[in-house]
């Protein structure tokens, strides 16, 4: 089948993003890591409208791999005023890319009310800018704005906007669903229309997902013809986002046929998809499709008994092929052959059938009745079952713990944490001060086992937690604490519950240090 050119618009429409602000490091490093993986087109920006934008583009310039994948993005030339005078075409001839992409008007309520010019003036604006680029060397990508709502409204004159952008040189037509408003069938048979009228061009689409159809609406517009199609890594983006490219992407090639990708980068969606979102300080979304970290987890025994013998039973894909992995979760909803599967991936020799199964069963369901969650604590859940193992040993038990804060009007907080602890047959027993009841516990905790233990040094905490279970009691609630611990190598989430946030704590910073010693050793 036809290849699919995939155009990336994270760096521009999904730096649009509520709470997102990219570096120009950042952009760097993501345009690299799109680039790397073989999308056809990585929008880099609007060229000299921005101290961050004119660094971005000086170094996409003096690299020649970069000046050929990266796109300039501008609008069509001002009213009035001749294309070698306008700012920002001249912009995008001097950044140094190969393509350019520029958006202009299809709506005549726009080009009236917006731009308040004639509708003849707006065709030469689109004309005019795009033959200016193509003269100076320049491919064109003309990003047609609002044209789903442009052709509801006038579709005559939707159209001749295109026309003027052909007739002006443009190399691809794109058409963009703006205000996300399009529904899927109306998008099938406008761009069935579009292709039929402009077979000299390769038409593209461009998809908002302001009523949850970006992904849906990318994938008709690709059947009834469009061959490139524009989105952002995670569907980041304004309002509600844009296409998810992390979906469409394997959506066209896996399910539909469709090339897009070079078949080596699939395997790196995930890693892709995560890369971003960390660079974008944005926690990724568990259920994301394809890439999610719950894309492809089961939590029902029924489900699970079920993949076991066959995983295409409740898989639509194998997750490696996205990057991806399975994941079987326990809960109250877990039966046996959740247990079997998890012994089976931690490498336990436990039997999965029998009193010991039953005695881990039923303490789990009876630990997430009282708040314990350990879907995402898969450490704390692996501990759980090492303690039902005959030979296992505790690296460290507490025997007592005190922590004391102090606090005076106008004067620092103080806090201090005094720990005993028996290690084998020694016990020790020292204290430490910290910024607050937690930090005070964790740095007394290490303090007393790092003589045992050197490598604790290497592990760290990396995220703390505390989620009230039940409101209602106002400050008499059970919490819930997850702690992410990691030391270089790997993490790991584990949990504590307690209507006292510092038994909570506790819980889980011990099951965390515990976990790092059982992986890495002392």
């Amino acid at each position: 089948m036809d290849k699919v050119e995939v155009y990336d618009t994270t760096l521009r429409d999904g730096a649009q993003t509520e709470g997102i602000s990219f570096s120009v490091a950042d952009k760097l490093k993501i345009t690299r890591r799109l680039v790397e993986m073989g999308f056809d087109y990585v929008e880099g920006g609007w060229p000299g409208s921005n101290p961050k934008d004119l660094e971005f583009f000086s170094v996409v310039r003096e690299d020649p791999l970069l000046r050929e994948r990266v796109t300039a993005f501008s609008s069509t030339r001002r009213k009035h005023i001749s294309p070698a005078a306008d700012e920002n075409l001249r912009h995008l001839c001097a950044c140094g890319v190969k393509t350019a992409t520029l958006f202009g008007k299809s709506w005549d309520l726009h080009v009236i009310n917006a731009l308040n010019t004639s509708l003849e003036e707006n065709l030469a604006m689109i004309r005019e800018s795009v033959a200016f680029l193509r003269e100076r060397g320049l491919r064109v990508i003309y990003d047609a704005e609002h044209f789903f709502d442009a052709y509801k409204h006038n579709p005559d004159y939707a159209l001749s906007t295109l026309a003027a952008a052909v007739e002006g040189g443009a190399n691809t037509v794109v058409l963009c669903d703006t205000n996300g408003g399009t529904m899927p069938w109306e998008i099938e048979a406008v761009v069935q229309q579009v292709v039929r009228e402009f077979p000299m061009v390769r038409v593209g689409i461009h998809a908002h997902n302001d009523t949850g159809m970006a992904v849906a609406n990318s994938m008709m517009a690709v059947r009834a013809g469009a061959r490139q199609v524009q989105g952002t890594v995670n569907g980041y983006g304004e309002r509600c986002g844009n296409a998810d490219l992390c979906t469409v992407i394997p959506n066209l090639t896996l399910k539909c046929g469709y090339p897009t990708l070079p078949p080596e980068s699939f395997g790196r969606l995930v890693e892709l998809s995560r890369y971003v979102s960390e660079l974008a300080n944005v926690h990724p979304y568990p259920q994301q499709p394809y890439v999610g970290m719950s894309a492809f987890a089961h939590k029902g025994g029924v489900h699970v008994s079920a993949i076991m013998k066959e995983p295409r039973c409740y898989e639509h894909i194998d997750p490696a092929l996205v990057g991806n992995r399975r994941r079987v979760l326990v809960s109250e909803l877990a039966g046996q052959s959740n247990l079997l599967y998890k012994l089976r991936e931690l490498n336990l020799d436990l039997p999965s059938e029998g009193e010991v199964a039953r005695q881990i069963l039923a303490q789990l369901k009876e630990l997430e009745r009282q708040g314990f969650q350990f879907e995402s604590a898969e450490a704390s859940f692996e501990l759980l079952v090492r303690r039902a193992a005959n030979g296992y040993e505790r690296p460290f038990v507490l025997e007592s713990l005190r922590i004391l804060t102090e606090l005076q009007e106008s004067k620092a907080v103080h806090t201090e944490a005094t720990i005993k602890l028996r290690v084998g047959d020694r016990v020790v027993h020292t204290a430490a001060e910290g910024n607050g009841p937690v930090n005070a516990l964790d740095n007394a905790l290490r303090k007393a086992l790092e003589q045992f233990y050197p490598g604790i040094r290497r592990m760290r905490l990396l995220d703390y937690k505390v989620r009230v279970l039940d409101g209602a009691a106002g400050t008499g609630a059970v919490v819930r604490v997850l702690i992410e611990t990691g030391d270089g190598q790997s993490n790991w989430v584990t949990v504590g519950v307690s209507p006292n946030i510092i038994e909570a704590s506790w819980q889980a910073l011990a099951d965390s240090l515990t976990y790092g010693l059982l992986q890495r050793g002392g």
